[in-house]
Parts: C-alpha cells; sequence; structure tokens
C-alpha cells in the first residue's frame, strides 16, 4: 500500500520538478511578494495613519485591509491566467452584487474603500509596460492627496447621526436650545445644528438628525450613521 502511494507520488512530480503540472515556485513568486510588499505599506499608511487616526473604527479596518489584500491576490492571479477582459469584469461583477447586513456605509467610508481597492488593482496588474517608478509615483501621489485632503482642506469636515429621540415636548421651536442641550448631554458630541424628522405622536418619538464636526469627536456605535 505504502509502495503504491510511493509510485503514484513519484510518477505525479515530472522532470522539470512540477507536481500536479503545477511548478513549486517560479520567478512569479519574487514579483507577487515584493509588489504585495509595496501594496501593504501604502495601503497602511493610507489607511492606518491617515484613516484611523481621524475615524478610529476598528470595524472598518478590518473590512479595508482584508478587501484590499483579496482584491490584490484575485487581480493578480488573473494576470497570471491570463482570463480575458470579459470573465475578469464578470468576477468583479461579483463584488457589485455582494452587500453587507449592516447598517449602509457612509460616502467617506466607502471612498477609502474605493481607494483601497484602487491602489490593489494598480499594483497587482501592473505589467512591463509601467515602470517602478511609475508604479511608486501613483502610491504616492494618492497617498499625498488623501493626506492633504483629510488633514489640511477637509479640518472639521461635518458628519450627522439620525436618532429616536423620546422627549417629543422638546421639539418644539421654542425649545430648540434644551434640545440641543440634551442631545449634546446623551451623545457626548457637540452639536452644530439639529434637524427635526419624521414625528410619532402615537408613540411620542422624533426621527431628529444631529450635525457635528469629525474632529475630537467619539464614536457613538449605536446611533444611525450618514
Amino acid at each position: 500500500m505504502i509502495n503504491s502511494l510511493l509510485l503514484d507520488l513519484a510518477a505525479a512530480i515530472n522532470q522539470n520538478g512540477e507536481f500536479l503540472e503545477m511548478a513549486w515556485m517560479n520567478d512569479d513568486f519574487y514579483k507577487l511578494v515584493f509588489r504585495f510588499l509595496i501594496n501593504f505599506v501604502f495601503l497602511t499608511v493610507v489607511i492606518r495613519y491617515i484613516y484611523y487616526v481621524k475615524t478610529p473604527r476598528k470595524n472598518y479596518l478590518f473590512t479595508f485591509y482584508l478587501i484590499s489584500i483579496i482584491t490584490f491576490v484575485i487581480c493578480f492571479a488573473l494576470k497570471k491566467l491570463n482570463i480575458d477582459t470579459g470573465m475578469g469584469l464578470g468576477l468583479f461583477a461579483i463584488f457589485g452584487i455582494i452587500r453587507y447586513r449592516t447598517n449602509p456605509m457612509r460616502i467617506r467610508e466607502m471612498t477609502y474603500l474605493f481607494i483601497a481597492i484602487g491602489i490593489s488593482v494598480v499594483n497587482a496588474l501592473a505589467g512591463r509596460q509601467v515602470s517602478y517608478a511609475e508604479l511608486f509615483f501613483i502610491n504616492i501621489i494618492v497617498l499625498v492627496f488623501v493626506f492633504i485632503l483629510e488633514n489640511w482642506w477637509l479640518i472639521n469636515n461635518e458628519s450627522s447621526k439620525t436618532i429616536i429621540y423620546e422627549k417629543i415636548e422638546n421639539i418644539k421651536p421654542a425649545l430648540a436650545n434644551e434640545l440641543k442641550r440634551d442631545l449634546e448631554e446623551r451623545t457626548g458630541l457637540v452639536i452644530n445644528r439639529v434637524q427635526v424628522g419624521k414625528v410619532d405622536f402615537l408613540k411620542d418619538v422624533a426621527e431628529i438628525k444631529i450635525y457635528f464636526n469629525n474632529d475630537n469627536q467619539e464614536d457613538i456605535s449605536n446611533l444611525s450613521e450618514d
């Protein structure tokens, strides 16, 4: 029995050192490792040291890293396998129909997700027509603009959250200051303005949207994000 297995194993390994028609390793392995390191370094700078510093949400770090890594390896595999454009687009269309069963992502997080996917695609698909100088320039220019927009041009960018408020007597225009003060005390946020939405007098609740600056604000996970 053991001898038979050894004979089958020896037959599976051909003269070129391949096992089951696949080589153990070739030169493309070093390309994969080097490009992955480039991709990982630039992603870490964008995601961990630019995005996370402004918005410390660990759940989005998990999403950004994993999706970017999966995108990178898929693109590298597609390039190696020489799959035609139609097949490649069909595979990436899968990402378009997948929907996370959670609260919708804000535009800002969706933008960072698109950046992570875009950088991964470029780093994985760059071929002989693209020099390493061009590849580094593409990564650096994305990093620089993200840093500039986050730290200089878009300081104190305003966000909003929707909450369900039960003290319905405070929604009167005359009690606007009292409403704002109560919401700030409950949420711990410094609120810029308040907008009253739907009002349910049967349940004595109102849908209220609060607006605040992102900087120096702690995330409130139990509030709906817009």
